[in-house]
């Protein structure tokens, strides 16, 4: 597990978690998912499998952290329901 003041990412560079947190993209760029729509959670899926691909010097805690300031509507009242 990694520590949260520092990270290495696959060359075993370091990298405070200032570094790591400019990486992180602002949340106003992430895909919203609501719950409903066959095919909704596909890009908010995609969307995070490309964040652990494409910077991996972010903490998977951060980006897990996230995922739910995302959820609107009925995935938003399923994630109140289920605290």
């Amino acid at each position: 597990t990694r520590s949260p003041s520092q990270y290495q990412d696959g060359d075993n560079r370091s990298y405070s978690e200032k570094e790591a947190l400019k990486q992180l993209p602002e949340a106003s760029s992430w895909p919203k998912f609501s719950g409903t729509g066959e095919y909704d959670h596909m890009e908010l899926i995609d969307y995070i499998d490309g964040l652990f691909i494409d910077a991996p010097s972010i903490p998977d805690y951060w980006i897990t952290a996230r995922i739910n300031t995302e959820f609107e509507g009925h995935a938003s009242i399923w994630y109140k329901e289920m605290k």
